[in-house]
């Protein structure tokens, strides 16, 4: 019943949007030359993200709730014209879906993320991960042991979380029941290396939205703002750093503490729940061997960071930074992907692992692996052209200027609290900075603050993404360790909490140290920031450690 309510009220804001419209302005056009909104540069040219953001938060549908936004930046700029409305949706040239689609830097990400999607399939196929999880049964001996390889492996696969989440668990769960680790710190090392690590790899199909989310007119190109942000994306980074403490120190708390115990007595699940039973290892009798899962990945690395340098001019004497710099993204990793799948296909061929009816058959597969990241691309890159139409960075331009300074630094923590709850509500981080990225760029144009600005955004995302249990990435988490969804999300939360709330202290100091160091903000800055980050991280841990040692005493 709350669904249709919510879809009537969804129908009722749009139809009294246009009424509004069509009531305030004629809706005709005398000088198309120089048009422009009734609303152009006021409160209301942020309408479309808003009505986006609220409504994914209530329907948890981010696909409609985008969609919704774009149909209402249309509105508002046609000033209630619906034949103009439609052609803006569709065909404006600065804005539409058909001319977003028609630029080739976007279908250029788009071909990436099929060919990423092909390889993942050629490599699942090819039994390369079943391999990998035979060996590793034989090589490792010890509990942390177990846990630093699925840590490693999931590292390891950083092209993509999905990817990642399918991989590692199938590949580990042998070797981590061998070794007695519960099935729930199996799906949080799972998760804690999907996303997270995703989000900070500069060759995946993450780095891939980030760089188109990312507007023209914000200074700097999309791929060298991502890298800019990944000393500042404390989520992610604290994520890891939280991974090697509770590992190397056995330090659980919550209620992992215990799942761990119990798997020490020989209980890897302590839920009733056991949707998966006495499960095993499947593939075992596949060809594969530990070569065909890592010689791709390699390949795919070392690949698309040769097209990034080539496109930015490397080959023709520009030097290795400025052709990261200069570089066209979206050619580069189109190119990069091309010859890491032309190599897998020929690879297996040789190996003999698999056939051509097999490669063709992973084709079609990879696609439609990649239709919901595309469409939710698709849809945001409308979204922000929307935005743009109606002139809503100015607005913000001129309302951050009005404010006072202060506020404007603690906009960093703002930001990655209000992206912790957007993720959490609608199971989505893609969506989430899909959103918040334009907003975000309004807000800072230049300068180091847009910089950090955008990394609360991408590390809020991926901490509510982290901890929502409608995330298809926890979902996927709970599926490849074969554990209880329900338990997942239980036994993560206190951890992913923890981490949340000193990356938040964190982008409060990282946020007012801008003003003591303004221009002359830096790498090195941003590093020395990071490593005070990791240093109250490491205190907060130690703390909780202590405490729960004097409680067990």
């Amino acid at each position: 019943m709350k669904k249709v309510n919510l879809s009537w009220a969804g129908v009722v804001l749009v139809f009294g949007l246009l009424l509004w419209c069509t009531a305030a302005t004629p809706g005709t056009i005398t000088d198309p030359a120089n048009y422009t909104c009734a609303v152009y540069s006021t409160a209301l040219s942020l309408l479309p993200p808003v009505v986006a953001i609220v409504l994914a938060l209530n329907t948890k549908e981010v696909y409609t709730s985008l969609l919704v936004g774009i149909a209402t930046g249309a509105l508002l700029y046609a000033n209630g014209n619906l034949e103009l409305a439609l052609n803006t949706l569709f065909f404006n040239e600065e804005g539409g879906m058909v001319a977003k689609l028609a630029d080739s830097s976007n279908v250029g990400i788009l071909v990436f993320l099929v060919m990423l999607g092909i390889l993942v399939a050629l490599m699942n196929k090819a039994g390369g991960s079943a391999a990998f999880g035979r060996w590793a049964s034989t090589h490792i001996h010890t509990r942390a042991g177990a846990q630093l390889a699925t840590f490693v492996l999931g590292v390891v696969i950083f092209v993509d979380d999905y990817f990642n989440c399918l991989t590692v668990g199938s590949v580990m769960r042998p070797v981590t029941d061998r070794q007695k680790v519960s099935r729930a710190k199996l799906a949080y090392l799972i998760d804690a290396t999907a996303a997270p690590v995703c989000i900070i790899a500069p060759v995946s199909s993450w780095a891939a939205a980030v760089t188109s989310s990312v507007p023209e007119g914000s200074g700097i190109n999309g791929f060298t703002m991502f890298l800019r942000t990944i000393p500042y994306n404390y989520y992610a980074l604290l994520t890891l750093v939280m991974i090697f403490f509770l590992v190397l120190t056995g330090a659980d708390y919550g209620p992992m503490k215990l799942n761990e115990d119990n798997a020490l007595n020989g209980d890897l699940f302590t839920t009733d729940d056991r949707p998966y039973g006495d499960d095993v290892d499947d593939g075992t009798d596949t060809r594969g061997h530990v070569i065909d899962l890592i010689l791709p990945v390699v390949v795919l690395i070392a690949a698309c960071i040769f097209g990034l340098i080539y496109t930015g001019g490397f080959f023709s004497g520009v030097d290795f930074i400025t052709a990261f710099s200069d570089c066209n993204a979206s050619a580069g990793l189109v190119m990069g992907s091309s010859i890491a799948l032309l190599f897998t296909f020929v690879f297996y061929r040789v190996r003999e692992v698999m056939t051509f009816q097999d490669f063709a058959a992973c084709i079609p597969e990879g696609f439609k692996a990649m239709v919901s990241p595309m469409l939710i691309l698709t849809l945001a890159w409308t979204l922000s052209g929307m935005t743009n139409l109606l002139g809503a960075k100015y607005y913000v331009a001129n309302l951050l200027n009005g404010s006072a300074a202060a506020l404007q630094y603690l906009l960093p923590a703002i930001i990655f609290l209000v992206a912790v709850f957007l993720a959490f509500a609608t199971g989505t981080s893609w969506g989430t900075f899909s959103i918040l990225i334009p907003i975000v760029c309004h807000a800072f144009p230049q300068g180091e603050m847009l910089v950090i600005s955008i990394a609360a955004c991408l590390s809020g995302a991926v901490c509510g993404d982290h901890c929502s249990p409608i995330s298809d990435t926890s979902i996927m988490a709970s599926a490849g360790a074969h554990c209880s969804h329900v338990n997942h999300v239980s036994t993560q939360l206190p951890y992913a909490i923890t981490v949340a709330a000193i990356s938040a202290v964190c982008y409060v100091v990282t946020g007012l140290s801008q003003i003591v160091l303004g221009a002359s903000a830096s790498l090195f800055t941003s590093l020395i920031l990071l490593a005070v980050a990791i240093a109250l991280e490491l205190i907060a841990l130690s703390v909780i450690r202590a405490k729960f040692a004097a409680r067990k005493r």
